[in-house]
Parts: structure tokens; C-alpha cells; sequence
């Protein structure tokens, strides 16, 4: 039930978008995801200056009054084309038969299931909390959303430790969406975030599958592609354990979404083109602005392709489709991307040091194994090949410059230090594995390639031996023979690999444990609403509001400024008997526990000297204690109790 609300949340409403402007069949199933985030994207802004809470009933009707806008620009656009141009038909297409269809499908399956295995033995429960840096802001903003009911950035600047920053800009697009289905059917947080991260896994093979059917790669050339995406472990793996990434892995994930959307610009087909590009790219740019960045540098590679005539179009019928794509593009995605300059100085100053020499970023590239250990072989070398194979047969050529671009954008950004690299990556925080996870795309197309090739090659030769047999089924068993062979060398498309990297950050520890949650769980029936609990920075206790519904007065591992009041506590927390100011502001935050954890989030993370030696420091009374937390009640604080706050109990194992 909770797998298909938040399935649901992702996918229908993009699909009836995505219908009333005419998209259809493959490019459809894969754009709505694109699609539902471009509607919230636009949501967001509008219905916080109506002054609209952002509920499930509010968006849905503002997905229907979208649509119905939607309905009718499609068709006074298609009767006007009609009437002005009674020449221009449907563009026509290669035909699909069923059976082609069908091994597609089979394709996106096998990607869908290598991906939700991987997922799932990486994760062991998805109830699991991720332990890494940035998971706790993801989960308090969903949260925050939900409860406030308004997701525009600038009012989210609390759980940022800025609860006075009007300006503060973070894109919350995908935690806008989270919090429609959070509390719905008994979502608790982490289940929310982790069925949200495989959903994300789960738009991978259909949208490469959708992007190669468009730009009509032979079926089994976009089946085998579908199959391998989930593969990589660099995308979508390593950015789920790593960070994690959730948005920008949803923004990267849904880049092949958009370039199937693409070929209406080649091949118009009224507005389905422009209005789901220019929503499209309201969508990326609400889930990540630096992905808007790696759609233009496609964008422009298709260009060039057309230009020199690998992708064929007629200028006069496709000219109008591209002045509107520009103009939508625009108008949708702009007033989405201004409000991150507010942050673009911390996006493109942040440093990360290089991790491979020269040579063995080349080497990471060509293999298709960026920021590994060890190179994945068994699908690194087919793609390799798969590469040459697209050059030799024209095939997607702008997708071959892809893999040039931003291949060699990783190597230089992971082995150099210059300040051309600096200003070429510093939209992606300058750091290696974001930029890694943009090359494995062009490695799935041309492991299709290769998948394709290879089989007819070995129809061909198999032949002349068995007569009866129509190529069609020799081709068939050529790909059962490479799945069976790549599938085994690589012990099921490196699932066991792939996991193990994702069980990293889901291993109970280091930074909040089992413990610290079941001390939310005592503060959350010991607290009222608008108190905070006085919390260190490097310890679990940054979760406690996701997790149970409590305020901290520090939400996240960077820690509040010391200019704050929370920053001011962190260092002076412990005199409170000894600075009149630090009394002021635990009353004024109505402050009266304070809690010390044993997790830490990184060895070398600093504790907050505010908060050590509680037990000594006068004004603080043990009340709460279990084998990794402490539990302090500030002495002459219990008048920021309210009603339905339990006073403090008598120290205890765990009560």
C-alpha cells in the first residue's frame, strides 16, 4: 500500500499531464515523473503567494486546472495548425510490432528488477535510517512541509539554523512532493525517503528505455540498454549512500526522460514538444539547478547533431516548436532558477580534493566505473565498444559527444586542480561524484549498441548451420547467450556490489542509533509543540524532528552560527547557573531538556563544548538514560512547559 502511494504521487500527475498535451506511449510512462515535479515546481511559488496550504487536495486540484489549461492550448494549437498547414500530417515513424514492444517491456523489467533487489538488500529495511551527512535535512524538510503546509524555500530556513533568512533558497521540489504522502497510510519518514529513492531507481530503465525507442534505436539494442542502467554502480548507487543525493539523483534520473521529449522538436506533434520541455525543465531545475546545466549541454549536442545532419528535420514544420520550447523553457524555468543565487556563492566556492591521477580518470571514464575501485568490467568493456559501434552506424552521434563532454568534465574535475576545471564544475558543488554519475547515460546506450550488434552478428554466422531457424529467433538466443555470460561474470548485473555499496550509510550507525531513537521517542511524549530540546551538533539528535515530531535547537551536522541563539548555546549551554543570557534564550526558545548522544556523524567532527560535562555542570538533573543517549532536565526551566507536556521522570535504564 505504501509502495503504490508514493508510486502514485511520482507518476499520475504527470501521466494526465503528460496525456492532454499529447505525449504518448513509452515517452509518456517515462516523463510523468519529470512532468509531476514540474507541476509541483510551479505549485510551489503560486499557491504560497495565494496564500494556499500546500496539501494533497490542493495540488491535485492545481494538477487538474493545469491540465484542463493544458487540454485546451493542445487543442486550439493542433485546430490552428490544421487549418493553417493542412499539409502537415503526423510525423512518420518506423513502425513498433507488438513483439518489439514486448521486448522492450522485458528489458525495463529486468532494469526495474536488478534496480529494486539492489535497492532493497542495500537498505535491509526500509525503515532504516540513512546515516549520511545530508539525510537528516532532506528528512526535517519533508517534515517541516508537511506540517507547515508551505514549501516555498524562503520559509524553510529554520531547519537550515537561518529562522530569520527570507532569502534563504534550498530547491525543495522533491521534499514539496514527499510531504503530500507523508502521514498518508501510516508513512513514517524513513519509509517515505527510501520508497521515494527506489521509485527514482525505478524511472531509470524506463526512461532510458523511452529516450532510445524515440531516437529509434532497434529494440534490442533499447531493451538491453533499459536492462543495464540499473547496473552502474557510480549512478544511481553510489549518490544514494554517498551525500545522499536524493534530489539530484531524481534530477539525473529523469535526464533521459526529457531528451525522449526532446524528439518532438524534431518531429512536432502540436504542443507536446515545448509545453513538456518547458515543464520539464521547471521540474529539474526545483529538484536540482545544476542539472538544468547538463540538459542545455544535450540540447546543444542535439543541435550540432542535426546541424551536421546525423538527426534529420524539417526547419520550416519543427522552427515554430523551437521558438516555443526556448520561450516555455524560459518562462518556467527561470523564476524556479533565480531565487538559487541567493546560495550560488556556497554552490561554486565549495572545494573537493582531486582522487585519481590523469591517467586513472581516463581510465575510470573509458570503463565506465568513475570514482571505483575496482573498473566493472563485464559491462564497462561491451560499452566501450558499444561507443565505436554508434559511431560506425550514425547512431545517436550527439549521445557519443555526451559521453565526450561530460566524460572528459569528470576526468579533468577528479585528477586536476585549475580554475578552469573549478569554474566548469562548480555548478555541481565542484565535486567528483556528481559529475561522475552524469557519464554512466551514454555507457547504457552503448551497451545496447553492443547488445544489438552483437546478437544479429551472431544470427548471422549461426545461420548457414541451422536453416529452419528464422533469424529473428537466432538473434533471440544471441541475446540470451551475452545476458547469460555478462549476467554471471558480472554475478547478476552487481547486485551483491551494487548493495553493499548502498549499506554504507544504512548500517545503524555512526550517526544515529537505536538508541538515540528511542530517546526521540521518550522527548516526543515529554515535549509540547514549540519547545525545543537543546542538542549537540555531531551526535544523532539532529534527527530528533524528523524522526518523532521535536524540535532541536540545532537541525543540522553543520551547526548553527555562533551569532545565533542556537550557535550561542552550543558553546555556552553548560552556564547556565553562570550567564543571565543563556537562561534568556533557553526561556525564549523554550528550552527545558538537553540531550547528549553518543552517535557522531564523522570521527573529526567537533562536539559542542555546551553541551559536555552535563553531569557536572550545575542546573542539570539526569532524567532520561539508555546504553547511547543522556537525557537532561534544566533546573528552573519548567515553566516553558505547556499544556499536554509530561513533566521529566526519575533517571532509569531507559526510562
Amino acid at each position: 500500500m505504501n509502495v503504490l502511494l508514493v508510486l502514485l504521487a511520482f507518476w499520475l500527475p504527470g501521466l494526465v499531464f503528460g496525456a492532454v498535451i499529447r505525449l504518448r506511449g513509452w515517452t509518456l510512462a517515462a516523463a510523468a515523473p519529470m512532468l509531476t515535479f514540474g507541476l509541483v515546481a510551479l505549485g510551489i511559488p503560486v499557491l504560497g503567494k495565494l496564500g494556499i496550504r500546500w496539501t494533497l487536495l490542493n495540488v491535485a486540484l492545481w494538477t487538474l486546472v493545469l491540465s484542463a489549461v493544458g487540454f485546451a492550448f493542445a487543442f486550439a494549437v493542433t485546430r490552428f495548425t490544421r487549418r493553417r498547414h493542412p499539409d502537415w500530417t503526423e510525423p512518420e515513424r518506423p513502425p513498433r510490432s507488438v513483439r518489439d514492444h514486448v521486448l522492450i517491456g522485458l528489458g525495463v523489467a529486468a532494469g526495474m528488477g536488478i534496480g529494486t533487489v539492489t535497492f532493497l538488500r542495500g537498505v535491509r529495511n526500509i525503515g532504516n535510517v540513512q546515516q549520511g551527512w545530508d539525510a537528516p535535512f532532506h528528512a526535517n524538510l519533508v517534515r517541516w512541509i508537511a506540517e507547515h503546509g508551505d514549501a516555498r524555500p524562503s520559509t524553510v530556513g529554520t531547519i537550515a539554523n537561518l529562522p530569520n533568512e527570507t532569502h534563504y533558497f534550498y530547491p525543495d521540489t522533491y521534499h514539496a512532493l514527499l510531504a503530500l504522502v507523508f502521514g498518508k497510510g501510516g508513512l513514517t519518514i524513513m519509509p517515505t525517503l527510501n520508497l521515494a529513492a527506489l521509485a527514482v531507481v525505478l524511472t531509470v530503465p524506463l526512461g532510458v528505455a523511452a529516450m532510445c525507442h524515440a531516437w529509434r534505436m532497434p529494440p534490442i539494442g533499447v531493451a538491453a540498454a533499459a536492462a543495464v542502467s540499473a547496473c552502474f554502480t557510480v549512478f544511481p548507487y553510489d549518490s544514494l549512500w554517498r551525500g545522499p543525493l536524493w534530489p539530484f539523483v531524481a534530477g539525473v534520473a529523469l535526464i533521459p526522460a526529457m531528451l525522449a521529449v526532446a524528439r518532438h522538436l524534431l518531429e512536432p506533434r502540436g504542443i507536446a514538444g515545448p509545453v513538456g520541455i518547458g515543464v520539464g525543465v521547471a521540474g529539474l531545475s526545483g529538484l536540482h539547478t545544476s542539472v538544468v546545466f547538463v540538459v542545455i549541454v544535450y540540447f546543444l549536442l542535439i543541435l550540432v547533431a542535426v546541424l551536421f545532419r546525423f538527426e534529420a528535420i524539417t526547419w520550416r514544420r519543427s522552427l515554430p516548436s523551437l521558438a516555443a520550447t526556448v520561450l516555455l523553457a524560459a518562462a518556467f524555468g527561470i523564476p524556479v532558477v533565480l531565487p538559487s543565487l541567493y546560495n550560488a556563492g556556497g554552490v561554486t566556492s565549495a572545494f573537493w580534493a582531486s582522487d585519481a591521477t590523469v591517467s586513472g580518470a581516463v581510465g575510470e571514464t573509458i570503463t565506465f566505473s568513475p570514482m571505483a575501485a575496482y573498473p566493472q568490467w563485464w559491462i564497462g568493456v561491451p560499452a566501450i565498444i558499444g561507443v565505436f559501434m554508434l559511431v560506425k552506424h550514425r547512431r545517436m552521434m550527439w549521445m557519443v559527444g555526451a559521453y565526450i563532454v561530460l566524460g572528459a568534465l569528470f576526468a579533468a574535475t577528479v585528477s586536476l586542480e585549475n580554475d578552469l576545471v573549478h569554474t566548469l564544475s562548480s555548478p555541481f558543488y565542484n565535486d567528483n561524484w556528481r559529475v561522475a554519475a552524469l557519464v554512466p547515460l551514454a555507457g547504457c546506450v552503448a551497451f545496447g549498441e553492443f547488445v544489438h550488434t552483437a546478437s544479429g552478428r551472431f544470427a548471422e554466422k549461426v545461420a548457414p548451420r541451422l536453416p529452419k531457424l528464422r533469424p529473428a529467433t537466432l538473434t533471440l538466443v544471441g541475446v540470451l547467450v551475452l545476458a547469460l555470460v555478462v549476467g554471471g561474470l558480472s554475478r547478476g548485473g552487481y547486485i551483491g556490489r551494487n548493495a553493499a555499496r548502498l549499506q554504507l550509510n544504512y548500517s545503524g550507525g555512526p550517526s544515529v542509533s537505536k538508541d538515540e531513537e528511542a530517546a526521540f521517542t521518550w522527548l516526543a511524549q515529554h515535549t509540547a509543540p514549540g519547545e525545543h530540546v537543546l542538542n549537540d551538533k555531531a551526535d544523532g539528535s539532529v534527527w530528533m524532528y524528523a524522526l518523532a515530531g521535536v524540535m532541536p535547537t540545532q537541525w543540522n551536522f553543520y551547526g548553527a552560527e555562533f551569532d545565533t541563539d542556537a550557535g550561542y548555546l552550543s558553546v555556552f549551554g553548560n552556564d547556565v547557573e553562570k550567564y543571565p543570557k543563556v537562561r534568556k534564550l533557553l526561556t525564549d526558545l523554550k528550552v527545558r531538556y538537553a540531550f547528549v548522544g553518543e552517535g557522531k556523524v564523522t570521527a573529526t567532527t567537533q562536539n559542542d563544548v555546551g553541551l559536555q560535562h552535563l553531569d557536572t555542570s550545575p542546573g542539570f538533573k539526569l532524567v532520561y538514560r539508555n546504553g547511547g543517549v543522556k537525557i537532561y532536565e534544566i533546573e528552573g526551566q519548567q515553566g516553558v512547559v505547556t499544556a499536554g507536556a509530561a513533566p521529566g521522570s526519575a533517571a532509569g535504564n531507559g526510562q
